[in-house]
């Protein structure tokens, strides 16, 4: 006879407890589930590794376009009606759907992108283990890890037969890193997906194991460009010459700073300024040059910079303030300030806060603790915000790693199957509604 040290049996019957406590919240159906994740496990890390070491930064269209395949292949394969949407138009490669049919429970739309900030030119290393928990993997993290969360909660799903008569809309774009202009084609697609839906599930990198997104803040461009009177500088403040440009901007800056500065998650920073007699500003690569000299009052300025907000009402509050301070100028000097969206906000609305909840829910159910919502501060925008005025949306549910956007980026191989499991019975709770 066998016989089992105190210390593996008090291990056997702490395991049997947690697996009795589970089996209690749980379903039978979402134990099934739960037992297809972890027999896939080792699959889905082998299917990381293989869309990782395909380079796929934004430009590179036909390394993104690779990546596309190797995940519209494994759509196929569980009977969803694959789609490429080809982006030529906008200079990007193009979007990967994927989507299942029917009117059973909500309506999911569930959002990742197939480009990395990577571009073939870059330094790039390929998939390597650092440990049994931790890999190297470029663009692994951001997002490849989270596309194949997606799949694999699915997969399970779908070896189930649970997907029958539910709409899913699975939407990998290309080119989230550096989106296509104009907006309204390159987010068209995902627009009229999230029309079509009820909630949006993104899995843009996490935050942390117990955390999740329930608002982002939006980006937006502004250009301020300032002219004054060029004269000697002998004559700077007398009432022919003026103050000049110079001074005008600092005015307007100073003033942002005083006047627009202090709501919760508003930001605003100029990223570049250049002033002087002659200007050549280069807008689409953020350089330039300037000639001045120090006895003549210059005439031109340029900034560039960015503004963070968190909802669209705050945004055309600061930027009616920023107008407002442009359009009272110094004496002989004029101003003007344009404006660019680039991604819309994604406030922390009810709905949203009860996904969160629903999340919690599951976590909790599985015993892997309590969701809460992350700093909406510390976020930024991504492609769930173009669809969050359309549809209740949570995001931050993709892998965990480090380093993002460098070639040392890491993804956290040994949270992959417990992040899956909460995706997945997420998705079904869902669709059982």
């Amino acid at each position: 006879m066998k016989i089992i040290s105190p210390i593996k049996l008090a291990s056997l019957i702490t395991l049997f407890c947690v697996g009795s406590v589970i089996a209690q919240k749980l379903s039978s159906t979402e134990i099934n589930i739960i037992n297809i994740i972890e027999s896939n496990n080792n699959k889905a890390i082998d299917f990381l590794k293989e869309v990782v070491n395909v380079n796929s930064g934004t430009m590179n269209h036909e390394g993104v376009k690779k990546v596309g395949m190797i995940f519209k292949a494994a759509y196929d394969d569980i009977n969803f009606k694959t789609s490429w949407i080809d982006l030529s138009a906008v200079n990007r490669s193009g979007h990967l759907f994927a989507e299942t049919s029917g009117d059973k429970g909500k309506k999911l739309l569930l959002i990742g992108h197939l480009d990395t900030v990577f571009e073939a030119d870059s330094p790039f290393q390929e998939f390597e283990m650092i440990n049994d928990s931790v890999a190297h993997a470029p663009g692994g993290n951001d997002m490849k890890g989270g596309n194949v969360i997606i799949l694999f909660a699915l997969k399970a799903l779908a070896e189930n037969g649970l997907l029958d008569n539910a709409q899913i809309i699975v939407a990998y774009t290309g080119d989230e890193e550096s989106t296509g202009k104009p907006l309204e084609i390159s987010r068209k697609d995902l627009i009229e997906a999230a029309k079509r839906s009820d909630i949006a599930l993104g899995f843009e990198t996490s935050t942390g194991f117990n955390y999740a997104t329930v608002a982002r803040r939006g980006s937006s461009g502004w250009k301020l460009e300032v002219k004054g009177k060029t004269a000697h500088s002998s004559g700077i403040f007398s009432e022919n010459t003026g103050a000049g440009a110079i001074f005008e901007a600092s005015r307007i800056l100073n003033s942002f700073y005083t006047e627009v500065k202090g709501e919760d998650f508003l930001t605003f920073n100029p990223g570049v300024i250049l002033g002087g007699t002659d200007v050549i500003y280069d807008s689409d690569h953020s350089k330039g040059t300037a000639f001045g000299k120090s006895n003549v009052v210059a005439q031109t300025v340029v900034v560039d910079g960015g503004l963070r907000f968190i909802s669209e009402e705050q945004k055309e509050n600061a930027r009616s303030k920023m107008k407002s301070i442009v359009a009272n100028n110094l004496p002989q000097t004029s101003a003007t300030i344009s404006f660019v969206d680039s991604y819309p906000a994604m406030p922390p609305t009810e709905g949203n806060k009860n996904l969160l909840k629903l999340l919690n829910q599951v976590s909790l159910d599985l015993n892997q603790g309590e969701v809460t919502g992350y700093d909406p501060g510390k976020r930024g925008a991504a492609d769930v915000s173009f669809v969050a005025s359309y549809v209740d949306c949570l995001d931050g549910l993709g892998t965990m790693g480090s380093g993002a956007h460098t070639p040392k980026e890491t993804v956290n191989l040994k949270t992959i199957e417990a992040l899956t499991k909460r995706t997945a019975l997420l998705i079904y709770r869902l669709i059982q509604e």
